[in-house]
């Protein structure tokens, strides 16, 4: 397939156009590189500078590709920023989405994947559940509405664009994660500790209770979940890419800190506008067995520490 990967640039997309170039595909990134990187686009992908909310740039692109799917990953990932910056988060979030929907449409478009997020859609999770699909979606960020508008979009865009995919996330943590935003805890607990940096844990409710708990969802987990959302082996139209376990910001930390050894403080700070106090997903049963926590986290501080030996 030609398949065009908006965000491909970036953490997670790179990681997807990279496993649709070692199975053959025909890749196509789309990347502003306002967090992307040019170096993490894979060998034998096309790169194509620019925004996803360029109407004329998104266009030609698809004239030229003539793609026959789409797998959207571009977007503004902050819950703290789409606090602070809502029109923006809105603007990219979903007016991106809009632009690319209505490209797919035009140019016949079969297959159009999108990265939506599970953590910020459902609101709080109760202690000893895990969010269902079709549970009420109750969002208290601007990130969180901005995602679930642009789903309602791609399920109006059904029929016009035959096979649609929503993918919603979980916490994901992995190689290339930025370690210099505001989101990916992983990336940037791994990135303080290999400085001998301070560490600052948000509280859930108040400074020093522990922080939040998350699910977190290994990237190799969400590439697999990208390709079989492409390929229809997804039985549902909206599917968790999540683990169904829960983890508390300091017992991440304390997990991390057995590659590490002791951070050289902790910072306990109250929580941040925005932030959830629980988000605990329930899997996918069509997607293969998570990747345990120690694990992943082992991949990624690999990937750190060989980053710092370059």
């Amino acid at each position: 397939m030609r398949v065009i990967v908006t965000g491909g640039a970036g953490f997670i997309g790179s990681h997807v156009a990279e496993a649709l170039c070692a199975t053959g595909h025909h890749v196509y990134v789309l990347d502003d590189l306002s967090t992307g990187r040019r170096e993490n686009v894979p060998d034998g992908a096309v790169f194509v500078e620019g925004d996803v909310r360029d109407e004329a740039l998104v266009e030609d692109l698809f004239r030229d590709v003539r793609p026959d799917a789409v797998v959207h990953q571009a977007a503004q990932t902050s819950v703290t920023v789409s606090v602070r910056e809502p029109r923006r988060d809105a603007d990219v979030n979903i007016g991106g989405t809009v632009v690319l929907l209505e490209a797919a449409r035009r140019h016949g478009v079969a297959r159009f994947v999108f990265a939506s997020t599970g953590g910020a859609i459902y609101g709080e999770v109760p202690e000893g559940t895990r969010a269902e699909i079709g549970w009420p979606e109750r969002p208290e960020s601007p990130y969180g509405i901005g995602k679930l508008a642009a789903e309602h979009y791609v399920r109006a865009a059904t029929g016009p664009i035959p096979h649609t995919a929503i993918l919603r996330y979980a916490n994901v943590y992995g190689p290339r994660q930025d370690p210099h935003g505001e989101a990916g805890v992983v990336a940037i607990f791994t990135e303080r500790l290999l400085d001998g940096a301070p560490v600052t844990i948000y509280g859930m409710a108040e400074a020093g209770d522990g922080g939040c708990v998350r699910d977190y969802v290994f990237v190799g987990d969400v590439v697999d979940a990208n390709l079989a959302a492409l390929a229809g082996r997804l039985a549902a139209p909206v599917v968790h890419v999540a683990t169904g376990v829960g983890t508390r910001t300091s017992d991440l930390l304390a997990a991390l800190e057995r590659h590490f050894g002791p951070a050289s403080q902790v910072v306990h700070a109250p929580p941040r506008p925005g932030d959830l106090g629980r988000s605990v997903l329930a899997p996918c049963p069509d997607l293969a067995a998570p990747t345990p926590l120690d694990e992943g986290l082992a991949a990624t501080v690999a990937w750190f520490r060989a980053q710092r030996e370059r």
